[in-house]
């Protein structure tokens, strides 16, 4: 199921919302080169979190193939500022439209709910708890991890519960069919959550290149901040 649109109208332009996607699409443009290589591996290994360098786990000078005619040789140093710039890179084209489409369906109404300055700092809190998610789930990986998914996770956990009855349209592939329906926020987004948890436990590690870890812990952040960031007059 990928959800289109939902029925929930906001009262005041979402600022922050549509700025995240713009740096995110700057990121995008001028540090990964529209995601043509050598410059989308370089910006990974540059900006991507590695959780075995964040906690110590990785010698100076492991090396670790980096794509195509490329190796990264890991210095062991923790770059605790890769946990934000991490939030910014992406893996493809994919990854990114597909993380900018969720922020955009559900970001605008929790911007609505809390102001946009309080809503950039729920998502970057979000996005820290991804990680940290992820880093007790595979805490010696060599894999760097990219893309907004985690932060993205804390916006849609916000929005579980402040909008659980918001109508949303879900395109749904049912072999080769596809129709469209419409169901309760809370549905979609806890079968979502589902998902994440299933794959997680199932995968091992760093699932195949998806930090499903990463995306609950996003989810469980958001539902833990999100009564203490909205403006209870909104």
């Amino acid at each position: 199921m990928f959800p289109l649109r939902d029925d929930n109208p906001t009262r005041r332009p979402s600022l922050a919302t549509y700025l995240l996607v713009g740096l995110n699409a700057l990121a995008w443009a001028l540090v990964q080169g529209f995601g043509n290589d050598p410059r989308l591996s370089q910006s990974v290994w540059q900006f991507g979190v590695i959780t075995g360098e964040l906690l110590g786990r990785v010698a100076p000078g492991t090396t670790v193939p980096a794509g195509p005619d490329l190796v990264a040789v890991l210095d062991g140093i923790p770059n605790w500022w890769t946990i934000l710039t991490s939030m910014f890179m992406h893996g493809g084209w994919m990854h990114l439209i597909g993380n900018m489409w969720f922020l955009v369906v559900f970001g605008d109404n929790v911007e609505d709910a809390m102001g946009s300055f309080r809503f950039v700092i729920f998502y970057l809190l979000s996005g820290v708890a991804a990680v940290a998610a992820q880093a007790v789930s595979d805490p010696g990986s060599t894999i760097p991890m990219v893309g907004a998914s985690g932060a993205i996770g804390g916006v849609m956990g916000g929005y579980f519960l402040l909008y659980p009855r918001a109508p949303v349209h879900m395109l749904v592939w049912l072999g080769f069919y596809v129709t469209r329906i419409v169901v309760p926020a809370s549905f979609m987004l806890g079968y979502w959550f589902v998902l994440q948890l299933i794959a997680g436990t199932f995968s091992g590690g760093p699932g195949g290149g998806v930090a499903f870890w990463a995306h609950v812990g996003g989810f469980v952040a958001g539902l833990l901040l999100v009564k203490p960031f909205r403006r209870a007059r909104r």
